[in-house]
């Protein structure tokens, strides 16, 4: 992924008003990330632990969008799956919503998905963060391949929400 600034970023969402991108936390060590081994830039709101946020390139420009997910239940004591990049956490998969885009999401209409609750998926991918035994199946793809693989399903939950 190529770097991106912190008003490309404001500028890319697609499930928020103009006003709620302003207002938003973009992390602010930008420069620092790791942008050659991301396939999406993801964080979680310090202000706001239920809020997430991430963003990737498609169909060549940025597109952003504004998560909100859920609170920490019994249930996650379970080993779960990212529905993006297939790794397996104890704890560390949540659900994540996101208002769909237009009249659709002002009405409350929401898309969700099972996503790493940290948004680390490149990193679970290419080895560069680690969840220890049995965090990533054993599978014949390449990296290549699941990257994407993890690409093609991000790409399909942001049509869900924007359509």
């Amino acid at each position: 992924m190529k770097a991106l600034t912190e008003q490309e970023i404001r500028r890319s969402f697609v499930n928020c008003t103009k006003g709620e991108a302003k207002r938003l936390s973009v992390p602010h060590d930008l420069a620092e990330r790791p942008w050659d081994d991301l396939d999406f830039l993801g964080w979680r709101d310090p202000q706001a632990p239920d809020r997430a946020y991430l963003v990737t390139e498609l169909d060549g420009r940025p597109t952003a969008l504004a998560l909100r997910s859920t609170g920490a239940s019994s249930w996650q004591t379970r080993r779960s799956m990212c529905s993006m990049c297939m790794t397996t956490h104890t704890g560390g998969v949540s659900l994540m919503v996101a208002a769909k885009q237009g009249k659709a999401g002002q009405q409350g209409n929401t898309v969700g998905a099972y996503i790493c609750s940290d948004l680390a998926c490149s990193l679970y991918l290419r080895g560069k963060k680690d969840l220890g035994t049995g965090a990533q199946l054993h599978e014949t793809l390449t990296l290549e391949e699941k990257i994407q693989r993890t690409t093609a399903n991000l790409a399909a939950f942001i049509t869900r929400v924007t359509s």
